[in-house]
């Protein structure tokens, strides 16, 4: 697996939280989460002293959150629920080709990305999406069957986050055209694509590899909930 040093994509989510996506995040100057309808992740401006302490007004309990970087023993008053790790991939090829096939989704198609999401499970998925950023969708006989959109953003870095294909429709390349449609998009507007994958995920890894991004570094990851 090629790898390749971006300095700048430690800590990302940080990043974002504390920058452009300020606004959609609620906590303090050391730990923030995204707010209710986004993504139940947290992010630490110290990941070596994360102050859950100062973010437990703002979780309510036995609400799951996902956070990245930091790894220890438990704070107490909550728990790890899963422990494991994923690669933060960067974009290294040159832009993709448009693709007509992807539709631009807008709020009347909330509901029907919501059910997909539910169906396939790619990670925490915002209720607001289309406050977070863009997204595209694959219809088939008028069914939307697979997505793709954006989540962090911090800087010159732009997330392609919540990809994912109905079951019956998985193999026909939906997810590879959808991120294409989404790093086209980031590209023209200045900015640099990235994306998360389970570190287990091997299938998933060679393909993003295959489209032209780079394993930039491995990174811890926990699910954790009040206990």
């Amino acid at each position: 697996m090629g790898r390749r040093c971006v300095d700048d994509l430690e800590n990302i989510f940080w990043q974002a939280f504390s920058g452009a996506q300020a606004h959609l995040t609620m906590g303090t100057d050391r730990i923030r989460r995204y707010a209710p309808g986004f993504p139940a992740i947290i992010a630490f401006a110290d990941v070596d002293n994360p102050d859950f302490g100062a973010i437990g007004e703002f979780c309510p309990p036995k609400e799951r959150f996902f956070c990245a970087e930091w790894r220890g023993a438990a704070p107490s008053g909550w728990r790890v629920d899963v422990e494991a790790s994923f690669c933060s991939m960067a974009w290294s090829g040159a832009a993709p080709t448009p693709d007509r096939k992807p539709v631009r989704l807008t709020q009347v198609h909330v509901p029907l990305m919501a059910a997909l999401a539910t169906q396939t499970c790619p990670g925490p998925f915002p209720q607001r999406p289309m406050d977070i950023g863009e997204w595209y969708g694959m219809f088939e006989e008028g069914r939307l069957v697979a997505i793709a959109g954006e989540r962090a953003h911090a800087g010159r870095w732009r997330e392609v986050s919540g990809v994912c294909t109905l079951p019956d429709f998985q193999g026909r390349g939906y997810a590879r055209r959808l991120t294409a449609r989404v790093v086209a998009s980031q590209l023209a507007r200045g900015l640099h694509p990235f994306l998360h994958v389970m570190s287990s995920n091997a299938r998933a890894l060679g393909l993003y590899e295959h489209m032209g991004f780079a394993v930039a570094r491995e990174v811890p990851l926990r699910v954790v909930s009040k206990a």
